[in-house]
């Protein structure tokens, strides 16, 4: 059953919530993690695997592309799975003719689109992919033109979805084959390559890594060097960047009144609301959340006047997803918040920077856009209906807000299963395993049971 259109968090005001939460598998690992499972040369066991719209979507394609892929329960998280492949050594068992493409659904996950892409360019046929309207509308141009260096027949009048691939490659291409790939708009493009280049032959350069997303080119090499390529199993940390929100539930003063040498130490044990499991040393970028949350809430605490107030954040450096909660916690804290190169937060499940300054600004906040650099003032804020443009990061960093604000209230909320189903479950649970929120339907004012709130 669908979440109610419009509901309503209701702050949590000064209950002292401890909770230690889990949150379920990384989708960037899960996908990634499930292309190297179909090209390993042996059966793969994915522990911890993430189990939402994206991962799902993944799942599918393979089913349709030939590939056996068990689904079973994960006891220790219900948005999880052990998910298990039967890898095919490079193989792909299935493939459509130039009549009759065989067509896979891609939704609007990112990664989905971007590796099959890649992984199909290993077949013997062809291949039609095809998603939403957003996704149609999202970059290819710079993976479809290293896969036509490569060799490969990519049909896209514009450069984007819904696109036709043909494989294997022309008559004639270089052996072995290569291409250059840049990763200005995304590195996915580039994990595409790097994930299917084993199998491929290829050759990949990439260029612009000390672009923004090198990060999560690092996270794919990292992968491919210690994935069981000949089988075995292979554990999925959790999501960081999903992690954030209930790193950020902890009340200001919680964080401000920390020694800044635990915090340094990572040591964040003291912190009310923690999250299980928390990677010390990730693939993720986004594992670095509670140091530079922390090193925030420290910067606010220093007088206005003193040149060190303030703080500045770089989706570049410091933070990937993540950031988006930084914003939206920023008019709370004492000191401006500067934003800084957000640029690929436009080209991803909606204009997140625009997004992100519209919903803020109606709830009080006072906020510059200057270029891809946001400036977030101190604001006192006020309640409202928060569009998500069907984003889950805007549904879920505006809930935490809600948390805080009253009247915060979240319109479709089921955007969240995207990466994250059982959020709002989490939210309402009871402590330790949940915050314990009141969570509304704000057409009834209803309070929704925590079982009534998995995004489907």
């Amino acid at each position: 059953m669908p979440l109610p259109e419009l509901i309503e968090i209701v702050p949590l005001d000064d209950k002292r919530v401890r909770a230690e939460i889990t949150v379920p598998g990384s989708k960037s690992i899960t996908n990634r993690a499930l292309i190297l499972a179909a090209l390993a040369a042996g059966e793969v066991t994915l522990e911890g695997a993430l189990w939402s719209e994206d991962t799902q979507i993944m799942v599918a394609a393979l089913h349709a592309l030939g590939f056996e892929v068990q689904v079973q329960p994960d006891p220790n998280e219900s948005g999880n799975r052990r998910l298990t492949v039967k890898g095919q050594n490079g193989r792909i068992p299935k493939a459509g003719t130039v009549e009759q493409p065989l067509e896979l659904r891609v939704g609007n996950a990112g990664t989905a689109a971007r590796f099959l892409a890649a992984l199909v360019c290993l077949g013997r046929g062809v291949y039609r992919l095809t998603g939403v309207p957003r996704m149609h509308e999202r970059p290819q141009a710079a993976l479809f033109q290293a896969l036509r260096e490569l060799g490969y027949r990519v049909d896209s009048p514009n450069n984007k979805l819904p696109a036709v691939i043909h494989s294997p490659a022309r008559p004639g291409a270089s052996v072995p084959p290569s291409c250059t790939v840049r990763i200005t708009e995304s590195s996915q493009f580039a994990s595409a390559l790097l994930l299917c280049a084993r199998a491929g032959g290829w050759r990949v350069r990439i260029e612009g890594e000390d672009s923004e997303e090198a990060s999560y080119v690092e996270m794919t090499r990292r992968l491919i060097e210690q994935f069981p390529a000949n089988g075995g199993s292979f554990r999925i940390e959790p999501d960081a960047s999903s992690g954030s929100y209930f790193w950020a539930a902890n009340e200001p003063a919680a964080l401000t009144h920390r020694t800044s040498d635990a915090d340094a130490a990572g040591d964040f044990s003291a912190w009310p609301i923690r999250v299980r499991d928390w990677p010390a040393s990730s693939l993720q970028i986004d594992h670095r959340w509670p140091r530079i949350l922390a090193r925030i809430s420290q910067a606010t605490v220093l007088p206005p006047t003193s040149p060190e107030a303030g703080y500045t954040i770089s989706r570049r450096d410091d933070l990937a997803d993540a950031i988006m909660t930084a914003i939206v916690l920023a008019p709370l804290m004492g000191a401006p918040g500067q934003f800084t190169d957000l640029g690929r937060l436009r080209l991803q499940e909606c204009e997140r920077v625009a997004a992100l300054r519209t919903e803020l600004t109606k709830c009080g906040a006072r906020i510059t856009e200057t270029g891809d650099t946001l400036t977030v003032y101190p604001s006192p804020l006020h309640g409202a209906v928060i569009a998500t443009y069907n984003d889950h990061r805007m549904a879920m960093c505006f809930a935490i807000l809600g948390l805080k604000v009253p009247g915060i209230k979240i319109h479709n909320p089921d955007c969240v299963k995207k990466t994250f189903p059982n959020f709002f479950q989490k939210l309402a649970a009871a402590p330790p395993n949940g915050l314990g929120a009141i969570i509304r339907d704000a057409r009834t004012g209803r309070q929704l049971a925590a079982e009534a709130l998995l995004a489907e």
